[in-house]
């Protein structure tokens, strides 16, 4: 259900945006920290209570799609049409940027990051603040409103619990609908490259556009993002709770839930089809089995999990196919977050 702040609530956001704070706001992929994105002291406020590395770039929200001439350049027909067919929407589009545009946002790339989102409270607010810049551009860089690397929030208490005494003003809208970051396609070059997948998928892209360009989304990825710009959320360890997860095929989990109990260990379990009733496990997320209902929960899922205080999360695996793609690509990063700690000696 999405919540209605009071225009009182998106008045004080925009004194605050406009003051060099942060925001906190809803939109329909994750909850966002968001700052005014033309601004470098308030974007550097957002690597700062985030713990983000400073070469990372930041996605920047805008209010609707005429404002993108503001922050890019020689944007291609292809990049408008997927604009005009997924814009409001969970789409972030990879363009060429204005030489204005900050270091900070873009991490010293000469591309920036441009979405608009389809959450009313969201829009609500960028159109609010763009009234209040008049004739300057107005946008508001706004990645995920959680510590750097960690599960992304869906809900304004995820937020709070992320930031506790340092929480900035949140707008409160209620759960988020998508539940999962956007997807992003590169559009800096004369085709499009998925970067990131997301509840837009590449068939969905290929639909829109037609020729050659409509080819390229489904093209080798290793090869096409080589040559491409760093884009939020493409580490190869993201969105990771602090309890360690692992991935296991429906009929391994009772196996592998029996050794953890003969280890006399704590488990929790995120399971969709099978059920593990038999097996001695801790605590059970029973999730939907269709992918978007997936997507919505998955993050709300592992966030409990996390708190209960358990040696390890056992996520059942996803079904080998397109529509999973975005879902499975955010928990195979939630792995290899814990991956590269044990291999590092953390």
């Amino acid at each position: 259900m999405v919540n209605s702040p009071a225009p009182a609530d998106f008045a004080h956001a925009v004194d605050l945006l406009n003051a060099g704070a942060l925001v906190a706001l809803p939109t329909e992929t994750v909850y966002g920290l968001g700052a005014d994105a033309s601004n470098p002291d308030a974007v550097a406020k957002i690597f700062a209570a985030k713990g983000r590395p400073a070469d990372h770039p930041l996605i920047v929200h805008l209010a609707n799609a005429e404002a993108m001439q503001d922050w890019a350049r020689d944007v291609p027909e292809y990049a408008r049409q997927l604009a005009a067919a997924f814009w409001p929407g969970p789409l972030t589009l990879i363009l060429k940027k204005q030489s204005w545009v900050l270091d900070a946002v873009t991490g010293g790339q000469d591309t920036v990051g441009l979405r608009v989102p389809a959450h009313p409270v969201a829009l609500e607010l960028l159109r609010c603040f763009a009234a209040s810049r008049h004739d300057s551009p107005a946008g508001i860089a706004a990645p995920s409103a959680n510590r750097f690397g960690r599960i992304s929030p869906t809900t304004a208490e995820h937020v709070r619990d992320e930031f506790a005494d340092a929480t900035p003003f949140i707008l409160d809208g209620g759960p988020c609908a998508v539940g999962i970051e956007s997807t992003i396609v590169d559009c800096s070059r004369h085709q499009p490259v998925v970067l990131r997948p997301g509840h837009i998928t590449a068939a969905q892209i290929a639909a829109v556009l037609s020729g050659e360009q409509a080819q390229s989304p489904a093209n080798d990825m290793h090869a096409a993002r080589k040559a491409a710009p760093r884009v939020s959320g493409s580490l190869a360890a993201h969105y990771a709770p602090a309890t360690p997860l692992r991935i296991v095929k429906s009929q391994d989990i009772p196996e592998v839930l029996a050794v953890w109990q003969h280890a006399g260990k704590r488990c929790g379990v995120v399971a969709y089809s099978v059920d593990p009733r038999d097996a001695s496990f801790h605590e059970l997320v029973r999730m939907p089995a269709t992918s978007m209902e997936y997507a919505q929960g998955l993050y709300a899922a592992l966030r409990k999990l996390d708190a209960e205080g358990l040696d390890q999360i056992i996520v059942e695996a996803l079904p080998d196919s397109q529509d999973w793609a975005a879902v499975a690509d955010r928990l195979q990063r939630a792995t290899a977050a814990h991956a590269l700690a044990d291999s590092s000696g953390r």
